[in-house]
């Protein structure tokens, strides 16, 4: 099995995420993750490098957050999560805000494996560490918006796979689309 380890996405592991991203064939679009953020994905000639330049600003401030999955010095896998208002464009909002009983202390956006990686670990790596980095930012009730495994192709299941967010003790809490699931799990804070 490969070694693997996590680490949280901020300036000094931004040239590996930023790799990832440049070298992945599921990111035409050029989102570079935005598509969450408040201003989301920009458009236009050249959407790509706004996109870019945007998400490094975020990281650089503070302002976006996420797990990497290393395989030595390769980043192979991330997972997004962030504060609702640091993440407020959620798939489904019009019925997530139709159940809506309370905002999370935090939201997972984006679970993403690159090609070659997928059906390995990778994913639940990501999102584990995603929980490890919440632990020590104070913790709280965190929500995930996944799908169940086979609703649609593995590149394109961005929110991540449900079955993997149920083995890291996530509840379903309601549906909020014909496949997408609102879960919840609270994380103790690290002190």
């Amino acid at each position: 099995m490969t070694q693997r380890s996590t680490g949280a996405l901020d300036s000094a592991a931004w040239p590996a995420f930023a790799d990832l991203v440049e070298h992945c064939d599921a990111f035409p679009s050029g989102c570079w993750c935005m598509a969450f953020h408040s201003e989301g994905v920009a458009n236009g000639a050249d959407h790509a490098a706004v996109n870019r330049e945007r998400k490094q600003a975020r990281v650089v401030a503070g302002t976006a957050h996420a797990a990497l999955v290393f395989e030595a010095d390769d980043c192979v896998g991330w997972c997004q999560f962030g504060q609702s208002d640091e993440l407020p464009r959620i798939k489904g909002r019009a019925a997530y805000e139709r159940t809506l009983t309370g905002l999370p202390d935090w939201r997972i956006a984006c679970c993403f494996v690159a090609k070659g990686h997928r059906r390995q670990g990778v994913a639940k790596a990501a999102l584990g560490g995603a929980l490890d980095l919440i632990a020590g930012l104070g913790g709280g009730t965190v929500e995930g918006y996944p799908e169940p495994a086979g609703s649609v192709s593995a590149g394109f299941l961005f929110n991540g796979a449900l079955s993997t967010y149920e083995q890291l003790g996530f509840t379903r809490d309601r549906m909020i689309g014909k496949h997408r699931w609102v879960v919840t799990r609270f994380v103790e804070p690290i002190d």
